[in-house]
């Protein structure tokens, strides 16, 4: 429509040999009635914008079942929208010069407003060409009431009225699928931030309803975590995506070192993680908690089971190394029960202490059989048995003792999971 009052040899259309072919001032004095016959009905279209409105929000009513239901949500709102909408597009035909960036904002706000509250994109533009459509009939119809004989020159000026409609139809779905962009982003930040501070344990009581509607879980369900470190092969992402079956519900957070699942564990028990050992991931595996608010405590433990992983990878189950998390979940404990036990081998040379050290682990290992201890240890069982009459004469602890065994044994798992 902006493009109204420009000559049609300027804009290019029709054959160019016929626009040579005729002299110059008999081609604008064609454009320039049309021009005038343009103006003149777009003037009482303007001032009958109010009764174009009801036709055009009842084509919608009619013909598009997206804007049915926006008319039934919104009715005023969206009169306004197609009554602004149109107002601006007739008025650009009249002055077009003056009009043309009012009439692009009005399209940018609808197309990005429309875009936030979810209308589908083809609705949206299917509006804007019936809106179009029908300024173009309005346009026919008064010129045939008030000057039938003027209509035929509307012809040279219909193709600037479509270019004016594909033109708002070209900007409104540019800022649509720009503004869906954003949407989207702003959406995934918001559950990346409630999932991370759900993570964390630090998310408010009153924000656990709405963390459970951003990742569609139930809010009282039972969940564990898991923690996923990956180095081969495509990294965590890779592996992440292969560590349960389909049908189970994992919602993952991705860390700079660490992934965490949160799993939806139901009533049912969590199935065995799945992990190829070619990929050199190590996965921790916490227990189950009770509620969406205690996720906080699961990744943790989740945390714990896999600092207790291989470094080669592996999967560990926090259950089913229990005492190991005791003396996790208090190193400053664990150290002290270590130096309190075993601190008369610790002091030895290297070399003796890491011989009976690694016979007494060897010897509990192999559930008290010397005979198979000394083959892991390439040994003579009567080695072993000497090697640790060794360690219980210099602990003061005795193997046949319970009470005993429990701290030899916790001690040896401090150590082991604390001098790295």
């Amino acid at each position: 429509m902006h493009h109204a009052v420009r000559s049609r040899v300027e804009l290019g259309h029709g054959p160019p040999s016929a626009a040579l072919s005729r002299p110059p001032r008999v081609r604008s004095l064609i454009d320039a009635d049309a021009v005038r016959v343009l103006h003149r009905s777009a003037r009482i279209l303007l001032n009958n914008l109010p009764e174009l409105t009801d036709r055009l929000v009842a084509a919608l009513r009619e013909r598009e079942p997206a804007y049915r239901t926006a008319l039934d949500s919104d009715p005023t709102g969206t009169w306004q929208e197609v009554h602004r909408s149109l107002r601006h597009s007739v008025g650009s035909l009249i002055d077009p010069r003056s009009t043309r960036d009012a009439a692009l904002r009005c399209s940018w706000k609808i197309g990005a407003s429309r875009a936030e509250q979810g209308l589908p994109l083809d609705a949206l533009l299917h509006a804007f060409r019936l809106g179009g459509s029908l300024i173009w009939q309005a346009l026919v119809e008064e010129t045939s009431r008030t000057a039938p004989e003027d209509v035929r020159l509307l012809v040279h000026v219909a193709a600037d009225v479509w270019n004016f409609v594909d033109e708002h139809c070209t900007l409104v779905a540019d800022v649509y699928r720009r503004t869906e962009r954003q949407h989207a982003w702003r959406q995934e930040h918001r559950v990346r931030l409630l999932t991370a501070a759900l993570l964390d344990g630090t998310s408010r009581i009153a924000d656990v309803a709405a963390t459970a509607e951003a990742l569609d879980l139930p809010e009282q369900a039972r969940y564990a975590v898991i923690a996923v470190a990956g180095t081969h092969q495509g990294g965590r992402a890779s592996v992440s995506a292969d560590v349960f079956p389909a049908d189970v519900r994992v919602h993952w957070h991705a860390g700079v070192d660490v992934d965490h699942g949160i799993v939806l564990v139901g009533d049912g028990e969590l199935p065995e993680p799945l992990v190829r050992p070619s990929t050199g991931a190590r996965i921790g595996v916490g227990p189950a908690v009770a509620g969406l608010a205690a996720v906080g405590d699961a990744r943790r433990l989740a945390d714990m089971a896999l600092s207790m992983c291989p470094d080669g990878g592996g999967t560990v189950r926090l259950t089913e190394r229990l005492p190991a998390a005791m003396v996790m979940s208090c190193p400053e404990l664990g150290g002290a029960l270590a130096e309190e036990v075993l601190g008369p081998l610790l002091r030895l040379e290297p070399s003796d202490r890491d011989i009976l050290l690694d016979t007494l682990e060897a010897w509990l290992e192999c559930d008290g059989s010397a005979q198979r201890a000394g083959v892991r240890l390439y040994c003579h069982r009567n080695t072993v048995l000497n090697r640790l009459k060794r360690c219980e004469q210099l602990t003061g602890r005795s193997l046949a003792r319970p009470a005993d065994m429990v701290e030899l044994s916790l001690a040896l798992t401090a150590r082991r999971l604390l001098r790295g």
